[in-house]
This record gives C-alpha cells, sequence and structure tokens, in this order.
C-alpha cells in the first residue's frame, strides 16, 4: 500500500482535470450510501467524526475518515483532517492512504466550481470569499478556473488571516479584505461561503439579481451561513437530494421558519450534470448551490490522485 502526502494530492489535482472527473463521476453514478455521524464530546467542545464510503459497481472502493475539530481555530490548527483509503475493486486490497484533509479541501471546491460552471452567469468576474480558513484559497482557485474572475473581496472574523490570504494571491487577482459583507455582496456575482457558522451570515435582501451563492461550510442542520429569505429568493440546487435534507443547516432551517420546502429544489448535480432537469432559467436569476459534500466526490478524487501517481 502507497502512502500519498498532502504535497503529492495537491500536485495530482489540477483544477480543470478534477472539475471534469467528479462531473463525469456524477454522470455515471457510484455507490454512495449516506454517511455516518458521530459526535465525539472533548475536553474544550463538541467534535465530530464522519466516516464516508463509497464504491464503483466494478471498479475501486474507498472510504474517508475525517474529524471535525472546529475549536482548533483558536488554536491555529486547521478545523478538519481525515485521511481516505482507496483499495482495489476486484480483490478488496488497499492501493493506497491518502492525506484526507488536502482531498478533502480540493475536491469541495472543485464541486462548487462544477456548480458554478454550470449555474453561475458565464460573464461572472466579482467573487467575495466568506471564511479564511484552509478552503478559501481553493475556492479562489477553482472558481478562477472556471468563470473570468478578476476581483476577489475576502471576509473573514480573523483580520490577519484574512490579510494573508489577499497577500497571497494580490498578484493573480484585485484583492480586497472587507469588514462588512453586506456593500461586496450587493455586488458580487459569486458569493462563496466555507465557514462552520451557526448563524446567517449572508442576507437574502442583499443578493443582486444574477448573484450566484455557494455554501460550502455548514454541514449539519445546527449550521447556516444564509437566511431564509436568500434561500426563497434563489433558484436552489444541491450537490445531492440526501445530503440536503439530512444536513443541510441552511435549507432545513429555512424550510422551518417557512421561507423553504424540499420539493423546490431544482435538481441535484447528478440531475444537472445529465441535463434531466434545467439549470438557471435566465441571467437575471439569483442560484443557490448547497453542498454538504459527498463520498462520491472523495471516491472521483482519490481515483484522480492515485492514477496520476501511478502513471
Amino acid at each position: 500500500m502507497q502512502v500519498i502526502s498532502a504535497d503529492t494530492v495537491a500536485e495530482a489535482l489540477a483544477w480543470p482535470a478534477l472539475i471534469n472527473r467528479i462531473g463525469q463521476t456524477f454522470i455515471d453514478g457510484i455507490e454512495a450510501p449516506p454517511r455516518h455521524h458521530h459526535s465525539m464530546h472533548r475536553h474544550d467542545g463538541e467534535a465530530t467524526m464522519l466516516l464516508m464510503p463509497a464504491w464503483q459497481s466494478d471498479g475501486y472502493i474507498g472510504v474517508k475518515i475525517v474529524n471535525v475539530f472546529p475549536q482548533n481555530a483558536d488554536k491555529g490548527l486547521p478545523a478538519i483532517s481525515g485521511l481516505y483509503l482507496l483499495s482495489d475493486g476486484n480483490t478488496g486490497q488497499p492501493l493506497a492512504c491518502i492525506d484526507g484533509s488536502e482531498l478533502t479541501r480540493r475536491r469541495t471546491a472543485a464541486a462548487s466550481a462544477l456548480a458554478a460552471r454550470e449555474l453561475a452567469r458565464k460573464d461572472a468576474s466579482t467573487l467575495v470569499i466568506v471564511g479564511t480558513g484552509k478552503l478559501a484559497p481553493m475556492l479562489i482557485e477553482a472558481h478562477a478556473a472556471v468563470r473570468p474572475i478578476r476581483k476577489v473581496a475576502i471576509w473573514g472574523r480573523n483580520a490577519q488571516k484574512a490579510q494573508a490570504l489577499a497577500d497571497d494571491y494580490k498578484d493573480r487577482f484585485e484583492v480586497e479584505v472587507i469588514t462588512g459583507l453586506e456593500d461586496s455582496v450587493r455586488e458580487a456575482d459569486i458569493v462563496s461561503c466555507a465557514t462552520l457558522s451557526t448563524e446567517a451570515l449572508v442576507k437574502g435582501d442583499w443578493l443582486k439579481s444574477g448573484t450566484h451563492l455557494d455554501l460550502v461550510g455548514a454541514f449539519k442542520p445546527t449550521m447556516r451561513e444564509c437566511d431564509g429569505l436568500a434561500v426563497t429568493r434563489a433558484e436552489v440546487f444541491v450537490d445531492t437530494y440526501a445530503g440536503a435534507k439530512g444536513e443541510a443547516g441552511d435549507l432545513l432551517q429555512a424550510r422551518d421558519e417557512g421561507y423553504f420546502v424540499y420539493d423546490n429544489i431544482r435538481a441535484d448535480l447528478a440531475d444537472l450534470l445529465r441535463k434531466e432537469r434545467p439549470g438557471r432559467g435566465s441571467d437575471d436569476d439569483i442560484t443557490l448551490f448547497k453542498s454538504v459534500g459527498a463520498s462520491l466526490e472523495d471516491l472521483a478524487a482519490a481515483i484522480e490522485v492515485w492514477e496520476q501517481v501511478k502513471g
């Protein structure tokens, strides 16, 4: 069995290839049972263990083990860490143990870019990033791989982290650190949120016509990144129906507040990419993509890593 480091994962996962690989996997389909959530009470707060299995009908088998520790932000550590085990589908023998943190942040951003490729206006050039964790730079790069992004505004609770992220990309984009979200969101073509917030950060009455809202961070019913008005104003798309109905706090809370019913979901990524349901209705419509993460994406990314590494 080969151990594949984070640096090797980063080198192996070029954005166009990864986005296309995940897209094709949604079209082809795999077996992907619901992920297992296990809450763990630590001395400094609650943490979560996630187990995410998936397998091809006649190919690879994989499972990801993820630990989510929101309190790590206070220690200068990533909130998410994990490993991915990829196995041979014919024999069950392990092929590779892959760094799960790098795999996760790249496949998550690639899924958002895949949705933006289908849903964001083709001329979308202004991006607002909400959050400054490890996923934030990946979202900048992934969105820029599918749309002509020229201006990036970054908001985060930690001003130093926001400035460091801005400094990393100042040679590629017109970048600014913002202390308030409203004005920048009102001008944005794409708003991409990657936080562990339990309160709405983006308000529906801030969204201009044609905006694409990308909600990545909230993966529990108690979490949310936008308010109910944002949901009701938008054409809503999700990564998977099962994930959206079980874990998407933004949608669950909007439903409980009377802003949303699940029958109003326009499509999941599989239906959208197979052209079984329509995407954006017009350039003036607001689109919303809610992602909670899917084991399909992990397996697709792990296969891409493995096939690049083994040559």
